[in-house]
């Protein structure tokens, strides 16, 4: 099975957009993974929602090296070049070689 690491900004824009990215991940049979570190990020800044959505779907938690989620994403991805990373921070896109998951418009997801 094929897996996909969240970052913040990716799962703060979804939820803002609206956009089912659990929904859609299980349809691609990508299994989602979210580091402690985004989990923090996402109490940090309250987002109440995107943690109550969180609560609500399947997904496998990692405890990475690195206390900020993106260089702790930034390793994921090295160590495991198949995954792909799911973000919206162009930083962090440039610093990886892997394949993203990205949103297209307003509401479509895609795999580039």
């Amino acid at each position: 099975m094929r897996q996909a690491i969240l970052d913040t900004s990716f799962i703060l824009i979804c939820v803002k957009q609206k956009i089912d990215f659990f929904n859609y991940l299980f349809e691609e049979g990508i299994k989602p993974i979210i580091p402690l570190q985004t989990i923090s990020e996402l109490k940090c800044l309250d987002a109440e929602l995107a943690l109550k959505i969180l609560e609500g779907n399947k997904f496998q938690t990692v405890r990475l090296p690195g206390k900020d989620a993106d260089n702790a994403i930034i390793k994921f991805a090295k160590k495991n070049p198949e995954a792909i990373v799911a973000t919206l921070d162009v930083g962090l896109k440039k610093k990886i070689k892997n394949r993203k998951l990205v949103i297209r418009g307003k509401k479509k997801l895609e795999i580039i």
